[in-house]
């Protein structure tokens, strides 16, 4: 339904992160692909996208996250914007 959105959002996260599509995806904790996941959810769910919708997204990708995974990532993001003036400007751009 909204898979397109995702994907637009998923080249964006690429992009800012500097990471591949293959990276995203993977069961990576790494600090740089764990934030761009994070980035990805906080924005698919702002759109609005539902919770189910972006867990069936990545699963699609072959990264299967439970929905609690998605509701911390998104809560992280929302604090790292509270904190971070820069990573507010950051998400106004690529939304």
């Amino acid at each position: 339904m909204k898979n397109n959105i995702f994907n637009e959002y998923a080249g964006k996260v690429l992009d800012l992160f500097q990471i591949t599509e293959k990276e995203l995806f993977a069961k990576s904790r790494k600090t740089r692909h764990v934030d761009a996941r994070y980035f990805l959810y906080y924005l698919c769910y702002h759109r609005p996208m539902k919770i189910h919708y972006i867990q069936e997204y990545m699963k699609d990708n072959g990264y299967d996250v439970g929905h609690s995974s998605i509701i911390h990532g998104i809560s992280r993001v929302e604090k790292k914007i509270t904190e971070d003036a820069d990573i507010k400007n950051i998400i106004k751009d690529i939304a």
